[in-house]
């Protein structure tokens, strides 16, 4: 089974937010080098907590730091955008990493609609939209030309288009157009997984690129030397998810800070709930439960994200699941 990342740029208390975007570089090397199959990265807009806002620059500055690892978007919010712009760049980046560059592309505006009019000033039901949008950008990327126009620079490779989501829409969608698709399962614990699953692999059209369907989700996870350790360094992000239910958004904050503090008592039953679902534990246990997900959801590749307010938690964690995927050495 292949490993891949989606990292999110993950503001931390007590740093800048710049700092984010070089831990995300730093990240991207340390995957290649431990054999990790792609390196995706998100789009948000106006969170103090995941600062990455632009893929398709970030893609750029990754691909000039790594060799062999795919790059991908997770992805480009299409209706805040024209197709024909999306493709040039996309084909700019194939041109600096050949063979190298996913193009995943989702409906939803990755903010609130203040952001979303702001981004594009005709956003209001700019959704409605997204599936000619994607006809579009599939031809595109994959056509010398499109609707009498090109999409410049042509080479001998093309990005791979992949539609991202997190309910029955997105599936569908990728089943008419024979494109990819990812499930994104940490959104709401894996809820309807399954059944997105179905509908994509029995609606799918094979497409030229594409005969079969291929689908993967993304999972949030966290692997340390002890469960225990893992479980304390977890607290971040709960205490972060508990927050956003509150409406609150900030920084991650230190886990130390969380633990001292203690999470309030009406917090108990959700916490219990996502700590059921989650995938932290020492190495050999999150192993265990990732393939065993894989398994029942038929996948050859799972993308794992993971937050950790300390940097080298989170890389700690990476290398740990890689060695228990044995990705280095398939890699060499």
């Amino acid at each position: 089974m292949k490993l891949s990342v989606l990292d999110q740029s993950v503001a931390l208390e007590g740093q800048g937010e710049d700092a984010a975007i070089r831990d995300t570089l730093a990240l991207a090397e340390q995957a290649e080098a431990l054999g990790y199959s792609r390196f995706w990265l998100s789009e948000h807009h106006g969170m103090p907590t995941i600062v990455g806002t632009a893929p398709e620059v970030l893609m750029a500055a990754v691909a000039a730091r790594t060799r062999r690892i795919r790059i991908g978007s997770a992805g480009v919010m299409l209706p805040h955008y024209s197709a024909l712009k999306v493709a040039e760049q996309f084909r700019v980046l194939e041109a600096l990493a050949p063979g190298r560059i996913d193009l995943g592309v989702g409906r939803a505006p990755g903010s609130d609609m203040r952001f979303a009019q702001a981004l594009n000033p005709l956003a209001h039901g700019a959704a409605e939209h997204f599936p000619e949008q994607v006809r579009d950008l599939q031809a595109w990327t994959s056509q010398p030309s499109h609707r009498g126009l090109s999409a410049h620079p042509l080479g001998a490779h093309a990005p791979e288009l992949w539609i991202l989501g997190s309910s029955d829409y997105g599936a569908q969608l990728a089943a008419h157009f024979g494109l990819p698709y990812a499930f994104a399962y940490f959104f709401m614990d894996g809820q309807g997984v399954e059944r997105a699953l179905e509908l994509y692999r029995s609606l799918y059209r094979p497409s030229e690129r594409h005969p079969r369907p291929q689908a993967t989700v993304c999972v949030w996870a966290l692997a340390a030397d002890s469960a225990k350790e893992a479980c304390h360094h977890a607290l971040s992000r709960e205490h972060w998810r508990m927050e956003r239910q509150r409406g609150r958004l900030a920084a991650l904050q230190d886990p130390d800070l969380v633990a001292a503090q203690g999470l309030r008592a009406e917090d108990q039953p959700a916490l219990e709930a996502m700590r059921a679902k989650a995938f932290v534990g020492d190495p050999a246990e999150v192993a265990t439960r990732l393939r065993a997900l894989a398994a029942a959801l038929e996948l050859d590749e799972l993308v794992i994200n993971t937050w950790a307010w300390h940097p080298g938690v989170r890389q700690r964690s990476y290398a740990l699941l890689a060695r228990e995927f044995a990705l280095e050495a398939r890699a060499a």
